[in-house]
């Protein structure tokens, strides 16, 4: 899973909810009155609970060291460590990566 080309560095942070919210749709237009209301709910909160790469990334990070009982300074040695018990996988590089605030754009 955390193969990635030379000049990528940790994982990619991509979610599905594009595909959720097009298999709401068309569930949504073969819908009966009963139904519709419950998927019209549903979509609107599909809609809603898409998340930008930032996003994920932060909520990855925080579940994999909430994962392992981190609760210190994301900005030490502690946190890089953390993550790479919580992620074994991960390289050395890829961690410290993954644990530096991006700017953005």
């Amino acid at each position: 899973m955390w193969g990635t080309p030379r000049n990528q560095t940790g994982p990619r942070f991509v979610q599905d909810s594009g595909e959720v919210v097009a298999a709401l749709e068309r569930a949504l237009a073969d819908a009966d009155e009963a139904e519709r209301p419950g998927l019209e709910r549903a979509l609107a909160v599909a809609r809603g609970a898409r998340l930008s790469e930032h996003d994920l990334r932060a909520r990855w990070l925080a579940q994999r060291l909430a994962a392992v009982g981190f609760t210190g300074d994301r900005d030490s040695v502690a946190a890089v460590r953390a993550l790479r018990k919580a992620e074994p996988t991960l390289s050395l590089v890829e961690a410290v990566a993954l644990l530096r605030p991006r700017k953005t754009p």
